[in-house]
């Protein structure tokens, strides 16, 4: 992504009033009771939903696990997030003969930022491979556009008690090779539902 793209993504704001859904799924967003703020992600549909005071206020296409490497349903708590992530492979099978990418490297995995939802190795994070949205074609991760994983990272840390001000999302973004971890003291929900 051009270094304006991404800029211009963090300079704008996600707003928390009534958005239009990229894609309305069958069943709408699932609702979750005493949660004011949280995530719901539609495997089937292939989206994440933003939820606010009971009500969708954004929608975004990601990627969903591979068969072989399915993306786990359940309820997550999302505590932490990391901004120009490095990536390390994993201990699996299929990142055999993988090599770590530094943040900024284009052939990094992780894109921009990466929210933990399952350790050690469940994120929902950017990516590069945006004709993979909408598919299933990841290990087990949700893959977002990194203009969107921004935004999202950015209303995540709003919400989960770890705001911060335009300043500094612009100093993280343009230093793509300094990662820059950021504990939430309100950890945001996440559910995921076949």
């Amino acid at each position: 992504m051009r270094k304006s793209g991404v800029l211009a993504a963090v300079g704008v704001m996600v707003s928390l009033g009534a958005a239009a859904p990229a894609r309305a799924a069958a069943d709408g967003p699932a609702r979750v009771a005493g949660e004011s703020f949280y995530l719901s992600v539609d495997l089937s549909e292939r989206v994440l939903y933003v939820m606010k005071d009971g009500e969708q206020v954004e929608s975004y296409p990601v990627a969903i696990g591979q068969r072989r490497h399915p993306t786990p349903t359940g309820r997550y708590r999302i505590r932490h997030l990391v901004w120009n992530p490095r990536w390390v492979p994993p201990d699996a099978r299929w990142a055999r003969g993988k090599r770590p990418r530094a943040p900024g490297d284009p052939r990094n995995p992780m894109g921009r930022v990466k929210l933990f939802f399952k350790d050690p190795d469940l994120y929902i994070h950017g990516t590069h491979e945006v004709d993979s949205l909408g598919e299933a074609e990841s290990h087990g991760c949700l893959r977002m556009r990194n203009a969107d994983a921004i935004a999202l990272a950015r209303t995540v840390m709003q919400n989960g008690g770890s705001p911060r001000d335009p300043g500094w999302f612009r100093r993280v973004v343009q230093r793509v090779t300094s990662t820059r971890e950021v504990g939430l003291s309100d950890p945001v929900l996440l559910e995921i539902h076949a």
